[in-house]
């Protein structure tokens, strides 16, 4: 005779989250951004609420967000309250879209120890609060900065005031035009230590890459996509990088697997970002009428907008990597 299927209650079949252990349930809320865990996880019962305003949980704050414009002033508030929660244990954070010379102060000043400092599209903070801030960061080894307001001063500052920098990711907007080597000699003239060192679509041009080579004698990772006026068959300036670095990525090899992608041409820039798995371009035109400031970016000035598919402008070979320490030793090292 068949068998009979056992009968199970509703009540049987659901699952009470609550009688979770508090440290699997805080391992869990974890993965949430700060946005969804102050938004709606903190909301559900006051045990997951107690779990959410433990100092702990806030060690590794992600703002990551859509970029509207409207949610600004909320995220910014939200950052501070995150900030505050952390109590001072904060090693890693995030912004995009939002931040201003006010919420990096405090950061600054509530995370004496943060090692991780992450800012995507944040035109609102100036270069003096950025040298200001770097004072209160002495043990900060991570940097990444695109489409910031942020100059070679502020770069010089970062790198006299946090000798333990290792990485330094500096993405800005250049059209191909551009000839610009003065942040490039502050990071060599400021940052002896740098391991991990990318500048997609920077303006420097040989002299600033030799000034690099010389300067940050501890390279091993080199990211140079997109700067158009690196010329690495000129005064064997390849050769050297090989000799130099571990890993280069040259001005031509593709940018497929960033979590943005770049773009420069004659007059205009593109970089794709895909922060949730789609993609979003954003192409600033640099075809003005007048003097191209970089000021108008930190004043909220808007260019064109659309969301579409990424592209690289050049093909290069599959793997966009030149692993100089397989070419030297044939072995064969894949970065990170």
């Amino acid at each position: 005779m068949p068998r009979r299927k056992r009968k199970t209650s509703a009540a049987a079949e659901t699952r009470n989250w609550l009688e979770l252990p508090p440290d699997v349930t805080a391992s869990i809320l974890s993965r949430l951004g700060a946005i969804e865990i102050l938004n709606s996880a903190q909301k559900v019962c006051s045990q997951w609420r107690n779990i959410c305003k433990d100092p702990s949980m806030w060690r590794s704050i992600d703002m990551r967000n859509t970029g509207e414009r409207e949610d600004g002033c909320i995220h910014e508030k939200m950052c501070f309250h995150a900030v505050d929660r952390s109590c001072g244990h904060l090693i890693d954070i995030n912004i995009e879209y939002f931040g201003t010379d006010e919420l990096l102060l405090h950061i600054a000043e509530r995370s004496g120890h943060l090692k991780r400092l992450r800012l995507f599209s944040c035109y609102s903070i100036s270069d003096g609060t950025f040298g200001e801030v770097a004072l209160k960061l002495p043990f900060l080894e991570e940097l990444e900065i695109f489409i910031c307001s942020i100059s070679e001063h502020a770069l010089e500052a970062i790198g006299r005031s946090c000798p333990l920098l290792k990485s330094l990711k500096y993405n800005l907007r250049y059209c191909k035009d551009d000839v610009y080597d003065d942040e490039a000699l502050a990071i060599a003239q400021s940052m002896p230590e740098l391991r991990r060192l990318q500048l997609l679509g920077n303006g420097l041009t040989n002299k600033g890459l030799q000034a690099i080579l010389d300067g940050c004698v501890r390279l091993e990772y080199l990211d140079l996509r997109q700067c158009l006026n690196v010329r690495l068959g000129k005064e064997d300036l390849e050769k050297r990088c090989m000799e130099r670095v571990k890993t280069l990525r040259r001005p031509y090899d593709s940018t497929h697997d960033c979590e943005y992608s770049v773009r420069v041409d004659d007059t205009w820039a593109s970089y794709s970002y895909h922060p949730f798995g789609g993609i979003q371009d954003f192409y600033y035109d640099f075809d003005f009428d007048y003097d191209f400031d970089y000021d108008l970016f930190a004043n909220g000035y808007d260019h064109r907008f659309d969301i579409s598919g990424a592209s690289d402008s050049y093909e290069d070979d599959s793997s966009g990597i030149l692993d100089t320490a397989s070419m030297n030793s044939g072995a064969s090292d894949s970065d990170e």
